[in-house]
């Protein structure tokens, strides 16, 4: 698997279906990673749409040194962090506020279940941003840390040091909130 170079290459050379690919690929974890930064899933499509218009537009020479996604995803983050120094102030949408939506099947478990990713979710939210991304990069996304370096700009022993931060940060923060671990 290319990790959509080919795809990206095609439509440099003109195949606007590479593009429509590209986005097919990507446009969900792309929107997800960049809703770690600004904690706002429409905000996180619209700088989504900025990045996929920044390589049709501006069509950023991919050198191969990483994967197609690491390199879209270093994109996103230098977008995304332009984004945040224009808009300062950004207002969070409390996760209380999302409509939960229960499976007939077994409510029980999965009442338990969506419990759980909420106060994962909001104990993440409440580490710093650091934190959040390279967690949300290494365990949601499944980058490698040498991948994850290329897109926080970081040397690897850096994001060694910030996985073992976060995940030490994060589980302090389960366990003041009382989260319960799964046995």
């Amino acid at each position: 698997m290319d990790n959509g170079e080919s795809s990206y290459r095609r439509f440099l050379a003109g195949d606007n279906e590479g593009m429509h690919d590209l986005i097919c690929m990507y446009r969900t974890g792309l929107i997800m990673y960049l809703n770690s930064f600004v904690q706002n899933v429409h905000t996180a499509e619209e700088l989504a749409e900025d990045i996929f218009l920044e390589l049709m537009i501006k069509r950023p020479v991919f050198s191969g040194k990483s994967s197609f996604k690491t390199f879209l995803y270093a994109i996103g983050r230098n977008i995304t962090s332009k984004y945040l120094r224009k808009h300062s102030k950004l207002s969070a949408v409390p996760l209380e506020s999302q409509e939960y939506v229960a499976d007939a099947e077994n409510i029980e478990s999965n009442y338990i279940k969506s419990e759980q990713m909420r106060m994962i979710h909001k104990a993440l939210h409440r580490l710093k941003l650091d934190y959040r991304q390279i967690l949300f990069l290494t365990y949601f996304e499944g980058f490698s840390n040498s991948e994850a370096a290329l897109i926080m700009k970081k040397s690897g022993r850096q994001i060694k040091d910030l996985v073992y931060n976060a995940k030490k940060a994060l589980r302090s923060e389960l366990e003041r909130s009382g989260f319960e671990y799964e046995k």
